[in-house]
């Protein structure tokens, strides 16, 4: 969610130097992706939520400081037994057609995430709620039947307008590609292939943004998205490792852009399809993990802007385990494990097989991200080098993820997640989300996993959460449903002409609705 910095006060605009506010301009934002759908519900992609996180709310989000605080919410209650929480809503705030907001459509929002007729990956927190019910216009009351330790910021989840999609069949609502919703801004336009147009809502209740228009410039090649930045036809973008270091390091480019760098909230893995018989084995997989260099990948991919990934917290945090079993690089102990587990080199062509089949299989990944596509090569390498034979397949991210990854159809896939401040990672392992279109969609399935992850929601106590999720890390370390890779770092660029970036813990978007262009700085016109 996008937040207002703490520094302003909610309607009041940046100046430039003259002391006129600062209105206008646009902001011209590179994306690898294209969204796959701006009805939150139903969009698990990151091109989507970057869109959605500026044209919707949700009830409380995290600031600067990665605190929660109220959005929609303008305060709640928990109940002492931690049962039930009370939020009581903001007065002021309409849909972007001009409809009232109010607690029904929050209530909407719910009823909808635990429709088992909506195809969404986010229905388990919500399914957890025993009663949800409108109190009056601006209150929204929910009940647990067992503590949830995520409930509160599970309502950050983007609110939905109940007068749009009431008794429609939301996957064919217009809305998935012209949303409606509360947030600093409207959208305007999407042309496949091309852009997302979003303009600043002026009826924002945090007050208007001051950058008057976002586009969203699909552009699926990293090196053609930096060649657009350096002439002047994107703003913004994530530059790679490669960029970051050894091509923006000129005067001329430091007096147009300013870089900015911090341990990013996301995690990379080379995932198994764990239905496939080749990864039954978990000797293969711990294999494969001591086969692959990491070290390689974050200094050879990463250029060291990066550490090893061991699993799913990210280091330096409290549920992060740094004391699980670690893989090594040890293609020797890589060759004897496969051997242990059938596969030898019976014709001497340098490739493993077992009964007659040569062990191959490929990977899959996403075109436009430079670092999970070098890293497939380098462990492709690596893998011939202990005889496994390795094809290596990028796909454009909309198909990716539609013929491929839902769908189940793939041998291995690098990937990364986002890292959630809290720990509770059922969605993603939980045996019971592995449907098409889930998030478990390698088809991980651990009963002592299953029963931590259950344990692990319903706990408050950090110190014995900690101990829950550490466990939960010993499991997945041990078998290595993912060799996990590198968590990297976040490498935002800006062109220099906007104003008011505040870098905080939670990056540099928090506070974009208080970004600014002085006016006679400003390139674009309304």
């Amino acid at each position: 969610m996008v937040a207002a910095c703490d520094t302003h006060q909610p309607g009041v605009s940046s100046s430039d130097p003259t002391g006129s506010p600062a209105y206008g301009d646009t902001l011209l934002m590179g994306s690898i992706g294209e969204p796959s759908n701006l009805l939150p519900v139903l969009a698990s992609d990151s091109a989507s939520s970057d869109i959605n996180g500026l044209v919707y709310n949700g009830l409380v989000r995290y600031d600067k400081n990665l605190q929660l605080e109220g959005e929609l919410a303008r305060a709640w209650e928990i109940s002492p037994d931690n049962l039930t929480i009370t939020f009581h809503l903001r007065q002021d705030v309409r849909w972007h057609d001009g409809h009232p907001f109010t607690a029904e459509d929050v209530l909407f929002t719910y009823r909808l995430l635990v429709d088992p007729t909506v195809p969404t990956a986010y229905a388990e927190r919500y399914r957890q709620v025993v009663q949800a019910q409108v109190v009056d216009p601006y209150t929204f009351r929910v009940r647990y039947g067992k503590p949830l330790a995520s409930a509160l910021i599970s309502w950050g989840f983007p609110i939905h307008p109940k007068h749009l999609l009431t008794n429609r069949d939301v996957t064919r609502s217009p809305l998935t590609r012209a949303p409606i919703g509360t947030g600093p801004y409207r959208f305007v336009e999407w042309k496949s292939g091309e852009k997302v147009v979003l303009e600043a809502n002026p009826d924002y209740f945090e007050g208007r943004p001051n950058i008057h228009r976002v586009v969203y410039r699909i552009i699926p090649d990293p090196s053609t998205m930096f060649l657009e930045l350096r002439s002047g036809g994107i703003d913004y973008m994530g530059l790679t490792p490669l960029q970051y270091v050894r091509q923006t390091e000129s005067p001329a480019f430091r007096r147009r852009f300013e870089k900015f760098r911090y341990p990013d909230f996301s995690y990379t893995y080379l995932g198994f399809n764990l239905r496939r018989p080749l990864f039954q084995d978990v000797r293969v997989r711990r294999a494969v993990a001591h086969a692959i260099n990491k070290e390689e990948l974050v200094e050879g991919v990463l250029f060291g802007l990066g550490t090893q990934a061991t699993g799913p917290y990210k280091p330096g945090t409290w549920p992060h385990n740094s004391k699980v079993r670690r893989y090594a690089y040890d293609p020797d102990l890589a060759r004897r494990m496969l051997a242990e587990a059938g596969w030898v080199d019976t014709d001497g062509d340098g490739i493993l097989d077992r009964d007659g089949k040569a062990f191959a299989f490929t990977i899959v990944t996403n075109q436009g991200n430079d670092t999970r596509v070098k890293a497939g090569e380098i462990i492709q390498r690596r893998l011939l080098e202990v005889g496994i034979s390795v094809k290596l397949r990028v796909i454009e991210w909309a198909s990716f993820l539609k013929e491929f990854i839902n769908p189940g159809n793939f041998d291995a896939t690098i990937l990364a997640w986002n890292i959630t401040l809290d720990p509770d990672a059922y969605d993603v392992w939980h045996s019971s989300k592995t449907r098409a279109g889930e998030l478990n969609f390698i088809g991980f399935q651990n009963d002592e996993a299953d029963r931590l992850l259950e344990e692990g929601r319903h706990t408050f106590d950090q110190g014995r959460r900690k101990r829950i999720y550490d466990r939960f890390q010993e499991i997945l370390a041990d078998q290595q449903p993912y060799v996990f890779l590198y968590v990297p770092e976040a490498l935002p660029v800006v062109a220099r002409r906007f104003q008011g970036i505040e870098p905080a813990p939670a990056g540099i978007m928090h506070n974009f609705i208080r970004w600014y262009v002085p006016q006679d700085q400003q390139k674009y016109q309304r």
